[in-house]
């Protein structure tokens, strides 16, 4: 996956904005902290890695710090179940289209609510996020 689908795809995009000021952001799932997947993360994003056994570690319990936990997964689960896919190959196209159809707006929206998260995390010590929600506007 790393290696077939990522690097190919990460190359347009470090050559518009330069590899040194991206970040790769990733949980601590078994197959994320293998040996080998951050080797060639490493080779990716030298010193820029946030994850369980990465450069920075990844904050344990943290859905709040990871835009898939508070933003992407509900909003595809709402999109999709509007479908409602009756096969596996339907469920799968579905999802593929409505992940194609996120306008660059509303990933914007959600960067920005990304930086209003982290900017909260640090002036609570790490302690918990009470009045972050994703806003609309």
């Amino acid at each position: 996956m790393l290696e077939h689908f990522l690097r190919p795809k990460l190359n347009d995009f470090f050559h518009e904005y330069g590899q040194q000021n991206v970040w790769f952001q990733q949980d601590g799932a078994t197959a994320h902290t293998a040996h080998r997947s951050l080797s060639i993360l490493r080779e990716m994003f030298p010193e820029h890695i946030v994850s369980l056994r990465g450069d920075i570690g990844w904050p344990p319990r943290s859905p709040d710090l990871n835009p898939c936990d508070f933003f992407l997964w509900g909003y595809l689960k709402a999109q999709v179940y509007q479908h409602r896919p009756q096969t596996l190959e339907a469920l799968k196209e579905v999802i593929t289209q409505e992940i194609a159809a996120i306008l660059p707006e509303m990933t914007r929206r959600v960067i920005e609510n990304y930086r209003e998260r982290l900017n909260q995390c640090i002036q609570n010590e790490g302690g918990h996020l009470t009045d972050i929600i994703f806003k609309n506007n």
